[in-house]
């Protein structure tokens, strides 16, 4: 293998690595614009685990996911695993799935009683 050729391939195996964290990042353009605030009870708690922190809420009998800002973002607001118990009744404030069979929120504030958790406090 030439010197050239094997430049050429270590450029190019880079290039692909680099790729694949943007790949995974989860942006807005899946979303719709409209900002929503939906109102209902946690089924899973704040899970900081993975690209972005989320949990699950029912609403009216249809479960959706709540996907937060990244972990450190979400544990800056004051959200950490298990925050929120199950069972309580949380309003969230976001931007819905564009695909309107899928039942996912990019949420921006989660509400909790008398607190408020700001995840993306630019966006409100």
């Amino acid at each position: 293998m030439t010197l050239r050729s094997l430049l050429s391939t270590a450029v190019g195996v880079s290039a692909l690595v680099l790729a694949i964290p943007a790949s995974a990042h989860h942006g807005w353009g899946g979303n719709v614009d409209q900002v929503t605030d939906m109102t209902g009870k946690v089924v899973q708690s704040v899970s900081l685990a993975g690209p972005h922190a989320t949990m699950k809420i029912d609403v009216s009998g249809q479960v959706w996911d709540i996907t937060l800002a990244p972990p450190f973002r979400t544990r800056e607001a004051g959200l950490r695993d298990g925050t929120i118990p199950v069972g309580e009744t949380v309003t969230v404030r976001g931007n819905k799935s564009r695909t309107a069979t899928r039942y996912e929120m990019k949420t921006i504030m989660v509400r909790w009683g008398d607190k408020k958790f700001d995840v993306y406090p630019e966006r409100e």
